[in-house]
Order: structure tokens, then sequence, then C-alpha cells
């Protein structure tokens, strides 16, 4: 997309006045108004270029875009952010509150929404020069879809976070907000908001960009399908859908918020959606190196893709990444990062064997104990390896492209030696679990999806260039595969052929395998399951375990990792050096509690901020808060 730098404050930009303090109290010299904004096509064209900020600020927590925002993965069952960030640790002790939580972005979204709605009200009166016309004449129409999107995309980050809220598209002053008193729309009038705006501005868009390098990360007529797809499919999901913990939430009119009745044909809605993105033929699965399935996923996570990505947020070129994610071995030969990420055992028993079966199924061949030598992928050319436990023999590729793990290798051209978790008292440097409470990898695991392997932390020289895929065609196959699965009785080859296109990228045998496979019950969790693994870091399981209403189980209790932060006690025991890597290895491969999550009912839809409440008494609060 061309690059345009604002220059302006929109006067205003808020719902409510409460959330507009930061941007009402400026100094005048800062002031743009509206009218020096739309006086003029240039600055109207920032003011449409300043809409798609919203991506990088409101649906990516971690640090790709800002280091000081939580991670959406660690708090979940995915990971845990071992340097104890405030802002994840309040989430995972069930801590948060309505005038106390993190992640809280109703001020941002609305933000947004304003901002579209200023747009769309005045750029059809911009003047334009005459030697301009017949461009803005094509182009405007664009703008305007555009900008319709990023409303429709705000206003879908509010009803997957809050449910019910508040549908306002006329551009309030400031002085008519502080004297509304606005009550929540019924989450049906905000799906069908978002759905007949997708609808609507989907035949003004350009189904690709692919000839115009310069525009990509624009809007595309794919990505507004796919936002009705994803739209329809949280519509349809047990959350939203004829949840009778919701029964009491209705307006002061006795608007009842959110449906009471479950509506089985929902499930079809949203599968017809997933199947027109589908349909376009515009999209295909990314696939740079297919005779090797550990490359031909991971290299998706660090490459400026646009033939798969549906969606995409442009990240700048850095080091970030890397720099955050890699292992934290600081000997000549590791890899210098900062190993952010502690990855728990729930989610490495989540990949299955390469033969299709779940490692608890009995034909699985998994086996815990034991160690192997061979070849690994690491991430430039395949490296020999040994005393690799067993129970990372023949997993899922996405395994191998998304986890570090003891013994794994990395660049090994740059980081020449294994990668060490065990605890190591006495390492010099020379182990990636340092003892340091609070910042060494508490689990034996790390992030390694999103990392470039041909960034060199130690060279300095090297800098990353990713897109973040904020929808790509996978999830368009597997909403179609779950939603089919969930109107069906039984799975049909619908269901099949779409999870089985996700399954083939990496080399994955088709479904169905194991007996359950063709049943209702048995597919939704091998559906879940593939989402889980599909996506692992890329900000989906906050939001599948809540839409599917399965967090109360995976969110809630005791998250596991391996015994890299072992006892003085079991040091001892193994009549070893306590400060030696033999005492720590040998203790190491023992699955033990890392952290204990709290979830509660009312943690499924976030609360609206006290501070609106307090200014709008119309506004209802969410279910338990």
């Amino acid at each position: 997309m061309k690059k345009y730098i604002v220059i302006y404050i929109l006067t205003g930009i808020c719902l409510i006045a409460g959330s507009c303090k930061k941007y009402l109290n400026v100094v005048p010299a800062e002031i743009v108004t509206q009218q020096d904004i739309f006086n003029n096509i240039n600055t109207a064209q920032q003011a449409w270029a300043h809409l798609f900020a919203c991506f990088g600020q409101n649906d990516l927590y971690n640090e790709f875009v800002n280091g000081n925002d939580p991670c959406l993965g660690a708090c979940t069952d995915e990971c845990k952010n071992h340097w104890e960030s405030p802002n994840e640790l309040i989430i995972n002790e069930g801590a948060w509150s309505s005038t106390n939580n993190p992640l809280d972005q109703w001020g941002t979204y609305y933000q947004y929404v304003r901002a579209a709605d200023i747009f769309l009200a005045n750029i059809d009166n911009v003047p334009i020069p005459a030697t301009q016309a017949a461009y803005y004449k094509t182009q405007i129409p664009i703008y305007k879809a555009e900008a319709r999107f990023i409303r429709a995309w705000e206003y879908f980050q509010l009803f997957r976070t809050y449910g019910a809220v508040p549908l306002i598209n006329t551009a309030l002053t400031p002085n008519q907000a502080l004297g509304s008193k606005i009550a929540r729309n019924s989450v049906t009038d905000v799906v069908n908001y978002i759905t007949s705006e997708c609808d609507a501005i989907a035949p003004s868009l350009p189904l690709s960009y692919a000839n115009d390098p310069a525009d990509e990360g624009r809007i595309t007529q794919g990505a507004a399908l796919a936002l009705k797809a994803r739209t329809l499919l949280y519509s349809a999901s047990p959350l939203f859908n004829g949840n009778t913990m919701y029964a009491s939430i209705k307006n002061s009119d006795g608007t009842q918020l959110f449906p009471q009745t479950y509506d089985n044909n929902k499930w079809l809605l949203a599968a017809n959606a997933a199947k027109a993105v589908l349909d376009l033929g515009v999209y295909q699965l990314y696939q740079p190196d297919p005779a090797n399935p550990v490359d031909n996923y991971a290299q998706l996570f660090y490459t400026r893709e646009y033939g798969e990505t549906i969606l995409p947020l442009i990240l700048g070129s850095t080091r970030n990444c890397e720099q955050n994610y890699l292992p934290n071995g600081r000997d000549p030969n590791a890899c210098y990062g900062n190993g952010k990420m502690s990855v728990f055992q729930e989610l490495v028993d989540a990949y299955e064997m390469n033969n299709g079966h779940p490692i608890t199924d009995p034909q699985s061949g998994y086996n815990p104990n034991g160690v192997w030598s061979g070849t690994i992928w690491d991430g430039l050319a395949f490296t020999p390896v040994s005393n690799v436990s067993n129970m990372y023999l023949n997993r899922d590729p996405r395994f191998y492209a998304t986890i570090f793990f003891q013994n794994d290798v990395w660049a090994y051209q740059n980081n020449s030696r294994p990668l060490e978790y065990a605890w190591w008292q006495n390492n010099n440097g020379a182990s990636d679990g340092w003892p340091k409470g609070g910042t060494n990898c508490e689990t034996g695991y790390n992030w390694r999806k999103w990392s470039d392997p041909n960034v060199n932390l130690k060279a300095g020289n090297t800098t990353g260039n990713r897109n973040f895929p904020l929808i790509r065609l996978a999830e368009m196959y597997l909403n179609y595969a779950e939603t089919m699965n969930e109107y069906l009785a039984s799975p049909t080859s619908d269901v099949y052929n779409a999870i089985n296109m996700v399954r083939s990228r990496v080399s994955m045998p088709g479904l169905p395998i194991i007996a359950s496979d063709n049943t209702k019950a048995g597919m939704r969790l091998r559906i879940q399951n593939e989402r889980r693994v599909e996506f692992a870091f890329e900000n989906q399981r906050f939001w599948d375990v809540r839409r599917w209403m399965i967090a109360q189980q995976v969110d809630n209790g005791v998250m596991h990792g391996l015994n890299a932060r072992p006892t003085p006690q079991q040091l001892s025991a193994t009549g070893l050096d306590v400060n030696s890597y033999a005492a720590g290895l040998a203790v190491f491969y023992q699955v033990v509690p890392d952290q204990t999550r709290v979830f509660l009912p009312k943690h499924y839809l976030f609360p609206i901020p006290q501070s609106e409440i307090d200014i709008d008494s119309e506004l209802k609060q969410n279910y338990g808060w």
C-alpha cells in the first residue's frame, strides 16, 4: 500500500467523551480541523491511509508491532511470557476487571469507527483539481469501500470481544457524544450490519493487487468476503448461538441482546460465506518448498506473501521477532535471542504423529521414552542431531516449524550447537534455559514460528521482512470444514476435503483416519485441534476457545512444561554434580506444573469499561462483571 505520513489529529475522534480525553487535551497548535483535512485531496488521502493503522493497533498483541503490548498467545494454553509481564499475569490469574483490563480496546475500536465515519461523511465534497479528476473518479469509490470495510472490521473486533455493542455510524460531534445515552445493539443487529456492509462493498473492491505491488496490503474483494465468513462463523458458534448464560443481559427497554434460541442454519450461512471466498479462485496455499513439509509451512511466516494471505499486515523490516523469540544462549555458538516465550506441553502434545494419529491413540506409535538420532531441518538445511527425545520423533511437520525443543537446531551455520534447555548451573552462557528467576525458559520449549533463519543476531546486519496474515486462505478451508461439520448430522467429503487441503500442505495424511473421525463430535475435536496447530501463535486460539466455550477446560487450571527448573532436592537425588549439565538432563524430561491459570464463566466476554458505563447509563454490563 502506498505510504502516507499522517500529520493531523482528528478532533473528537472517539465515541464517548471519556475515551476522548487524550485527543481533546492537546495544545491549539496541534489541532487540525476536519475542514482543513477535507479541503484538500492530499490531506484527505492521508485520512484514508490513517485508517489502515487500525490493523497494527488493535488486532495484534505481540512484539511484532509494540513490544509493550500483551501477547494473546501467552493468555492461552499455548505459552507463557516468562518475563512475567503484569499485562499477561493479570489475565492469567483471572484478576482483571472492568476497571483494570490490559487487553481492553473499546476506545481504540470506536476511534477507528469514528475516523471512518468522518472520512465517509466528507470525502465526496473534497475539491479535486481538474487534472486529477479522472484518477479520483475511480479511486474514491474504492477509498469509500475500504473505509466501510475498516469500520466493519472494527465492529467485528467489538463483537467478538464484547458481544452486543452500540452501532453508531454517524459522525457525532464531541458535544453530541457528551450528551448521548446510547444502548447496545443486539448481537443479531451487529452481525447483520457487518455482513451487509461486506456484501455491499465487495463488488467495488478489486480482486487483487498482484499487478500493482505498491498497493499490496489494501482491501480486496476477498478480504470483504472473508470478514463476512469469519463474522458468520462466530455468530454460529456456541458463545453467540443460543447461549442461555446471557439470558439476563438486556437493555432497559427489555431488548434481548444475545440470541437465546439455537439456530442450526447459522452454520450453513457461515459455510456458504467461506465457500464464496474459496470459489473466488484468487488464493492458493503457499507452497515454496513442497518436497520439504517443514519448510513449506515455515516460510509463510517470515516472508512477504500475498497469494495465501487474504488480508496482510505489512510489517517493517526489523529483527524484533528474532531478538525476542529465538533461544537466549550467549556462548559463541548460540542464537543470542531473548527466548521470551515458554511454550506449554499442552501445545506440544496437540501435534499428531505424522501418520495422522493423535499421540493419545494406541495406534499412533508415540513413545515418550528413549532418544533418537537423525537429521532435522534447521531452517536452512538438514542438519544431523543426536540424543533427541523420542517425544519429538515423527511428529506433524508443523511441530518442527513452530516450536524449539531440547537438542533441536537452528540455522546451524551461524548457531553451531544444539539447543539446550535442561538445567545447567555452570553453563557460562552455553544454555538456552538460563538459571535466572523470571527470565529463563521455564518449560523446555521456545517459539520457532515467525523467526527468519537468514537473520543472524550475532552479525547484527540482517533484518526480517514478513507480513502478519490477519486472514489467510487456510482459515477459510478450516472455517468451511467446521461449519459444514456442525450443520450436517455427520461429516461428509466436503468436510474432509476442506481440512485435508490444509493438511496436505505439510504432507499430513488425509482424514478420516480413526473411527471417531466419522462422527460429528469426533470430527469437531479434529477440526479444533487442526486450528490449534495450524494457527499456533497467530492470535486465533484466544478467540477460538471462547467462541467454542471450552476455555473453562483448556485455559483454567495447571499448565505444564518439562522440568527445566528442578529443585535442589531433585538435582541432588541424581547423585551427580548438582551444577552439571548431566544432573539437569537427568531430571529434565519430567512433565511438571508450570503455572496455574484462572478462567471463569464471565471471562468469555470482556467487560465494558466501567468508565464508559459511568458516562452512558444505557450501556448494560456483560455477564458476571
